[in-house]
């Protein structure tokens, strides 16, 4: 019995090492190939962070300044942190403009935790943009990788807009939405902010074309509705009146100002 539950626990074990969950270094991170897909960024910024928003996925871009390792990582579904699983990592050096990506440098690498894709970059200083996914849902939130106070832009998908109560909720506060000349996509911008999780969810043009024809065709079933409402009372009121139920009279039998019967 006892061997039998040893070897039970033993292969238990196993499984769970295979998935990556009991190692001290969590499930080893992306491959090689991940980190080093293709990829083109715009690095010429108007903020230190910025993210841009896709149906299925969003590339980020973060100026470090004495620092030469970030913290990459995200909430899980159930609450807790996870590496943050990325592709197409690159680093970028600020004197000449000079990009590599991991399999250019040996000291630019990854190391995965159970809750931290820790990322070394090749000298402090500079910029790091990767790729990841993330859920095709009017949401996006992730967490400050820069502890200092710094600007951060979060520019939205196409037809994708802020500002209406209800619909859309942007965090943390302190942000300004703008649609550029030329453009349809908003940009979520934060001035100077030292706080996260970054936070923001969306509605669609047309989901407020739609909300406001919907609306109004509440209100007009409900104008209709008050209107053969006051239709039917006021045929209750012919009716009464005709068959006399609202005839009025002067006295009434029982009036209680009269004596009782028998002493008048």
């Amino acid at each position: 019995m006892r061997r039998r539950l040893v070897l039970a626990l033993g292969l238990l074990a196993v499984l769970v090492a295979l998935g990556g969950c009991a190692s001290p270094f969590g499930g080893g991170g992306p491959d090689d190939a991940q980190l080093n897909q293709n990829a083109t960024y715009e690095w010429d910024t108007n903020a230190t962070t910025t993210y841009d928003v896709g149906r299925g996925n969003f590339t980020g871009i973060l100026g470090v300044e004495n620092e030469s390792y970030v913290e990459l990582y995200q909430r899980s579904e159930l609450g807790t942190d996870e590496p943050l699983d990325v592709a197409s990592l690159r680093f970028r050096y600020p004197d000449n403009g000079t990009v590599v990506a991991p399999s250019n440098r040996s000291n630019f690498y990854v190391n995965a935790t159970n809750s931290r894709l820790n990322v070394t970059l090749p000298q402090a200083g500079g910029q790091v943009a990767f790729t990841a996914n993330r859920p095709n849902a009017k949401r996006f939130a992730i967490p400050m990788f820069i502890e200092s106070s710094h600007s951060v832009e979060v520019v939205l998908p196409p037809q994708a807009r802020v500002g209406v109560p209800l619909l859309s909720q942007v965090s943390p506060g302190g942000s300004t939405a703008k649609i550029p000349d030329g453009s349809d996509r908003m940009i979520v911008r934060w001035q100077s902010t030292d706080r996260g999780p970054i936070v923001t969810r969306y509605y669609l043009a047309r989901d407020l074309l739609l909300f406001g024809g919907i609306g109004g065709v509440l209100a007009l079933v409900g104008i209709g509705g008050a209107l053969y409402y006051l239709r039917q009372i006021r045929v209750l009121e012919r009716r009464r009146e005709e068959i006399g139920l609202d005839v009025e009279t002067e006295t009434d039998e029982f009036d209680d100002d009269d004596p009782p019967p028998g002493m008048r």
